[in-house]
């Protein structure tokens, strides 16, 4: 692909960044499932998490296809953006539908880095997915809202200040239609952890740093209410767009990750006298990982574009984003089977990265979600769930 030079100099930046954090750094953080702050901070220091912030609040005001770029060489260097990535793509719920005097008091501290938002509480133990049946509730008392519930799989909850919480306030079965009665909060977590909110970490097969938080009757001010009481379901829709597109664009840089270490491992490891990326049944599948790669990454900067033209990037961002975590999975399944046992040891970071790649086609929508909105809202065929 033919990029600008703004385009090019990004790559080379983040590029020069993550040159600070080898694979020694994140193999310590893996083994103690620690929280790599010092690569956050310098995330933030360099500006990488205010892409999206306008100029006007101290961000860099860029395009969520320059964003994706930033997302994909961090993953391609081997590191871990899933450390920050939520920063990003939450930004965009605040920036569309959050009012001015959010945006004056939370933007700027967001993009110099004295606040992390870091936090979406969305998906519940017993909705899962089905984000219209979660049950969490807040009900409005005075200038106040107090909310009870309970989300999971809330990444970074522990290293965030804020957090961005959907919650009903109309029940179901009272709610004007089937997307209505939701609303959307920003959270101030360093005033109610333990006064309302509770964390409890999840060990996970990764170092994602995922929890669970309940919420005990947390009362937090009503000028914490994003846009208007019950449309939050539709503020976070192209929210969701751009996480799955940003998402992809870290697939797409794990992808040329495995890709990358396999190619060079293959030209230098010899068995049988001969180097076994001279081997068909060695470069065949590293070829072919790169082809589907390729074909991935062109699908996820279209999202991307649309997305940044104003258009409605729904199907594309979910073709992005199956695309992009197949190829990525693909890649690394390639990876260690040209590494052999080598491939599971630790100093090599193919077990790690292994391990992180498996995530995406899970999270955070499933590969047969994707397939089932394709075929409905594509194809016209009948709604299956």
């Amino acid at each position: 692909m033919t990029e600008s030079t703004d385009i090019t100099e990004i790559r080379r930046a983040v590029q020069a960044l993550c040159a600070d954090f080898p694979g020694s750094y994140w193999q310590e953080k893996d083994r103690d499932r620690a929280y790599p702050g010092e690569f956050v901070d310098a995330l933030t220091r360099s500006g990488f998490l205010a892409a999206l912030i306008p100029e006007e609040f101290g961000g860099s005001g860029l395009t969520l296809d320059a964003a994706a770029v930033i997302m994909e060489e961090i993953q391609a260097a081997g590191c871990n953006g899933a450390s920050a990535h939520a920063q990003m793509y939450i930004m965009n719920t605040l920036l569309k539908y959050g009012s001015d005097a959010q945006k004056r008091e939370y933007l700027p501290g967001i993009a110099n880095g004295t606040l992390r938002l870091q936090a979406f509480g969305v998906s519940e133990p017993t909705s899962g997915t089905d984000t219209l049946s979660l049950r969490t509730f807040a009900v409005r008392d005075g200038d106040s809202y107090v909310i009870t519930g309970q989300k999971i799989w809330t990444s970074r909850a522990e290293h965030s200040d804020l957090m961005l919480l959907l919650a009903r306030t109309t029940a179901k079965e009272e709610a004007a239609s089937k997307t209505e009665g939701l609303s959307i909060f920003l959270v101030d977590m360093r005033k109610v952890v333990g006064n309302g909110m509770t964390i409890k970490p999840i060990r996970t097969m990764m170092n994602h740093s995922t929890t669970e938080v309940f919420f005990d009757d947390m009362r937090i001010p009503a000028s914490a209410l994003i846009g208007e009481e019950g449309k939050g379901f539709r503020y976070i829709l192209s929210g969701m767009n751009a996480e799955r597109i940003l998402i992809a664009a870290e697939c797409i840089g794990d992808a040329k990750w495995f890709i990358n270490k396999a190619t060079d491992y293959a030209k230098d490891r010899q068995v049988f006298g001969r180097a076994i990326g001279q081997n068909q049944g060695v470069q065949f599948p590293i070829a072919r990982c790169y082809a589907q790669m390729c074909a991935a990454e062109l699908m996820v900067h279209h999202a991307a574009k649309t997305y940044d033209a104003g258009g409605n990037p729904g199907a594309e961002a979910n073709m992005a984003k199956l695309l992009a975590s197949e190829a990525s999975w693909a890649a690394a399944d390639m990876c260690v089977q040209t590494f052999g046992g080598f491939g599971f040891a630790e100093e090599y970071d193919v077990e790690r990265k292994f391990r992180e790649a498996r995530l995406y086609t899970v999270a955070p929508i499933s590969t047969n979600l994707i397939l089932s909105y394709l075929a409905e809202h594509v194809l016209g065929l009948p709604r299956s769930y």
